[in-house]
């Protein structure tokens, strides 16, 4: 490897896997080990990289310096301020082209912000530098998707983008998990430099509470108070949710061994702030949060309500009834014998949906394999057209704890579809059967007598 700078620099150390820096350094500690990593590992390269859709063939290189200091900016011998000088520095060359990139991280409860955001994007644009990206244990839906608010007119000529600290780990336990990695030696790299990350002393840490202002929201909501939408409370705790939703998707990814996203509508993976502003006006208008999880190949998506009025979290998937079935019964128990029986399992319900003013009825899991007709709705034969499976907790005083309500919603998600949710199956129509089409006698009467045998 090259360990010349870009010229357009004056200072900057070569990322190193094993840093010489004291222990009090924790975020240069980590990003050098990041940006080694990224340097070392071609497949968590390249997964880390498409992330921010940027393509990374065999013969891509990757080079990468720390603690860099722009020529004609600051005098070799004057200290620069930590706030100014980019934790790292990127460069991606393909061969034809380069591709370069800012990289400032932050370790515990440190974010990046707009000004000094802003400071980067304008070196960036000096030097002709592509992009910013920053590295924090803030939570994003997409890396595309930035958890600092810039105007549009300072990006018209460099991108910005966001990892946190616990999605750059869940990638490489990913990869490791399905045996992506196909060098032993990088194996091993990628193995010791999570092991690094998942230690408490790295600086890297989950979400673990919603906001301070979570208290006041669950109280107005459940006296019925109304909440205005663009407060700031509003704004916090929907943010706040928002990376909690992030958190979710990335606990799942180890748990099924695949890529769990948040799933959003175009409108809001195109624009962030249409994003916030949709979901500011659901929680004050209806009292509620909800996200959307795409697990790969599941029978449907898995639907988290959180409702503040009831202090109350549920987790639903929803399922057509299958058409091949005349009868209720018949449709619910291809339902039931789906799900088997288990006494860690929360308490599972099942809702049979129909379709105009025909009543949703439900009832516990557990009654419905005893009696299937106890679905039924009476004056109607109205039969379901779709089920719900799903587990709903109400936790009282619980509820309006910062950290409890986290705790209990990182429970509730992933048991339920450990316990439900991977046996469902949507139901597949059947494939045609080949009609038997009876012959004609007379045809092959007919077919006989002017058969050659008989000239």
């Amino acid at each position: 490897m090259s360990e010349a700078r870009p010229e357009y620099t004056s200072q900057g150390k070569y990322a190193r896997l094993i840093p010489t820096l004291a222990d009090s350094k924790k975020e240069e500690r980590a990003t050098s080990i990041l940006l080694a990593a990224l340097m070392s590992v071609y497949e968590f390269r390249k997964a880390m990289l498409q992330s921010i859709n940027k393509r990374v063939g065999e013969r891509t290189k990757l080079e990468a310096w720390t603690e860099v200091v722009f020529k004609n900016e600051t005098p070799i011998n004057q200290k620069k301020s930590p706030d100014d000088r980019p934790d790292g520095l990127i460069v991606l060359n393909t061969g034809r082209t380069k591709w370069h990139a800012l990289v400032e991280a932050k370790v515990g409860s440190e974010t990046v912000g707009e000004d000094q955001l802003l400071k980067y994007i304008k070196q960036a644009k000096e030097h002709g530098i592509d992009a910013v990206i920053t590295i924090t244990n803030q939570f994003v839906a997409f890396p595309t998707h930035h958890p600092v608010t810039i105007p549009k007119k300072h990006l018209r000529s460099v991108e910005i983008f966001h990892w946190s600290w616990t999605y750059i780990v869940t990638m490489a336990q990913l990869l490791l998990a399905q045996d992506k990695i196909e060098s032993q030696d990088q194996r091993f790299i990628l193995h010791e430099v999570v092991k690094y990350l998942e230690d408490p002393g790295s600086g890297k840490a989950g979400f673990t509470s919603m906001n301070s202002e979570w208290k006041t929201v669950v109280q107005s909501a459940f006296n019925n108070t109304k909440l205005n939408k663009n407060s700031e409370e509003v704004l916090k705790t929907v943010g706040s949710w928002h990376q909690e939703q992030r958190e979710l998707c990335l606990q799942m990814w180890p748990l099924v061994g695949e890529k769990v996203a948040v799933k959003l509508p175009r409108a809001h993976r195109n624009d962030p702030k249409q994003r916030l502003a949709d979901d500011c006006e659901r929680l004050a208008s209806e009292h509620l949060l909800i996200s959307t999880i795409d697990i790969p190949n599941a029978a449907s998506d898995l639907t988290v309500t959180v409702d503040l009025t009831r202090k109350s979290i549920t987790c639903s998937m929803r399922l057509d009834a299958p058409k091949d079935r005349k009868s209720t019964s018949a449709k619910i128990n291809w339902l039931t014998r789906q799900l088997p029986s288990n006494e860690k399992s929360p308490a599972i319900s099942i809702k049979a949906m129909r379709k105009g003013q025909a009543l949703a009825t439900d009832k516990p899991l557990e009654e419905v394999r005893k009696n299937p007709n106890i679905l039924d709705v009476e004056n109607t034969d109205a039969q379901p057209v779709a089920f719900e499976v799903f587990t709903s907790i109400d936790l009282g005083a619980k509820f309006s704890g910062n950290r409890v309500f986290i705790e209990h919603l990182e429970k509730v998600v992933p048991d339920f579809y450990r316990y439900a949710g991977q046996y469902l199956k949507a139901w597949v129509a059947p494939a045609p059967r080949v009609k038997q089409v009876e012959e004609d006698p007379e045809e092959e009467t007919e077919a006989q007598t002017t058969s050659p045998e008989n000239d």
